[in-house]
């Protein structure tokens, strides 16, 4: 089931009546039944394995919670450990390791066969495996007191807000919260409401518009070079971030009507000053589990700059190996690996330098010059993200800059794409949607030069809000279009 289809809109009415229609202590098997039918509509044997992972969790959890040591609880620790991501890896690893042994053993000459797995990727398995993780990891630590109760725990595993995108939640953040009676209350349904028509908004009228032009040029890019290649990227810079920005929106906002707070994962990383910024703002509940459960335990910063500068660049490339079993997403990591690195080694020469040129004095020039250098970086990543593979995204990476001298009209028309130059209100709506993507993500970051404003009154907010449904009932694709972090 997706957010932006019909079933979700029948669904979520239905659920959010019967759960403040319903005496307090039948709310969380309600939600709890709500999450495993949202997440059967998908596939009904996944889950089994969602059932599965939660069970044994649950058991690790509580077995280490009656033991006094680490020492004690470590076999459950791994076990725990071992069916996570042992299964993370069968379902979405087996087969591209096995490619990538096959293609060095052929290289090697050395003979090897193995078979590969016929299995769809179970939707969402690569968060709710780190968020179980997390957890165990936790109550392994002493962190985290176990969760007793099996139904609340499979809540929190599967709550469906948050299911198959995230954000990735800490035991810490939920549990308590499903421990308390949550009442109807107009001003937060009214809030979480406002947050969802929002993350609609930019899922159906601009990622999904903009997926019009991106994808054709992005699944055949040796047709093009120079300007169409160059505006691909730059819409799918706008496309990502609309498309999971908008997920977690409507996550969020679904979460928020029915009492529950869910951790911020986006803030306006695209006025990021540097690539360290960007990630302190990108899909911050990923970012921060990696922080906290990998990068930390490898000694983080604490043992020299060398060891520092190695185990950033691990982190990231196992953050592109989690984005997905590809060569692509493995170069796309490695990438802003090697950004972080740089930018730590470099960073007492920049500040030197922005001294000597009088920069250091200009905070507001130096700061602009830093977001337009992160946002150029991370937009020439998003090319290994996106492309369909490394050839692919070499081909691109090589041809943005060739052939503006030649564009003849045929060329321009390639460019902006057949749905943009046939149909110019199409590119009237991406630039209007744009700018107030930008007028939002603007007021957000600065709340201070947004306050010099006079507030608007309630008819002015209330008609913006009915024309921002109108926009998105009329303007929006409505074709069930798959969130790209789905298939994560």
């Amino acid at each position: 089931m997706l957010f932006n289809s019909l079933h979700f809109l029948v669904f979520f009415p239905v659920v959010v009546g019967l759960y403040f229609g319903l005496p307090a202590r039948w709310r969380g098997p309600l939600l709890l039944a709500a999450s495993y039918y949202f997440y059967l509509s998908w596939r009904p044997i996944y889950g089994l394995l969602l059932a599965a992972t939660t069970l044994l969790d649950y058991f690790s959890g509580v077995r280490m919670s009656r033991l006094a040591t680490k020492a004690e609880r470590r076999p459950w620790l791994y076990l725990s450990l071992a069916s996570n991501l042992g299964t993370l890896f069968v379902f979405k690893y087996f087969n591209f390791f096995v490619g990538a042994t096959d293609a060095l053993a052929s290289a090697l000459h050395v003979p090897f066969a193995a078979p590969t797995l016929a299995l769809a990727l179970p939707v969402g398995v690569s968060f709710y495996t780190f968020q179980s993780v997390g957890y165990i990891v936790d109550v392994y630590q002493g962190r985290l007191a176990a969760e007793q109760n099996l139904g609340r725990f499979a809540l929190f595993v599967a709550f469906f807000p948050q299911l198959v995108a995230g954000p990735i939640e800490r035991g810490e953040q939920m549990l308590p919260q499903f421990r308390q009676p949550h009442g109807f209350d107009y001003g937060r349904v009214a809030s979480g409401l406002r947050l969802m028509a929002w993350g609609m908004f930019k899922k159906v009228v601009l990622a999904d518009r903009l997926a019009q032009m991106v994808t054709p040029i992005f699944d055949h890019p040796q047709r093009y070079q120079g300007l169409p290649l160059l505006l691909a990227v730059a819409g799918f810079t706008i496309q990502i971030y609309t498309d999971f920005s908008g997920y977690t929106d409507l996550a969020r906002g679904a979460a928020r009507v029915l009492g529950y707070h869910m951790v911020l994962n986006f803030r306006q990383p695209y006025f990021a000053a540097s690539v360290g910024d960007f990630w302190r703002r990108w899909h911050i509940s990923l970012s921060s589990w990696f922080r906290d459960y990998v990068y930390i335990p490898l000694g983080g910063n604490r043992r020299g700059p060398a060891r520092r500068y190695a185990n950033l660049f691990s982190v990231f490339l196992l953050s592109g190996l989690w984005h997905g079993a590809s060569w692509t997403f493995v170069a796309w990591g490695a990438l802003h690996g090697l950004y972080l690195v740089v930018e730590a080694f470099t960073q007492p020469g920049r500040a030197a330098l922005a001294r000597g040129l009088g920069l250091a004095a200009r905070p507001r020039l130096l700061h602009a010059l830093g977001v337009a250098t992160t946002l150029a970086l991370v937009a020439y990543a998003w090319i290994f993200f996106r492309a369909n593979s490394l050839a692919d995204a070499w081909y691109i990476s090589t041809h943005l800059f060739r052939g503006w001298g030649q564009l003849t009209r045929h060329e321009a028309v390639l460019t902006v794409g057949h749905f943009l130059l046939n149909y110019p209100p199409e590119a009237v709506v991406t630039l209007a949607a744009g700018a107030l993507l930008l007028a939002v993500d603007w007021h957000q970051e600065w709340p201070a030069w947004a306050a010099r404003w006079p507030r608007p009154t309630p008819a002015v907010r209330w008609a913006g809000y009915a024309a921002l449904l109108l926009a998105t009932l009329l303007l929006g694709f409505f074709n069930s279009t798959q969130f790209i972090y789905f298939q994560f």
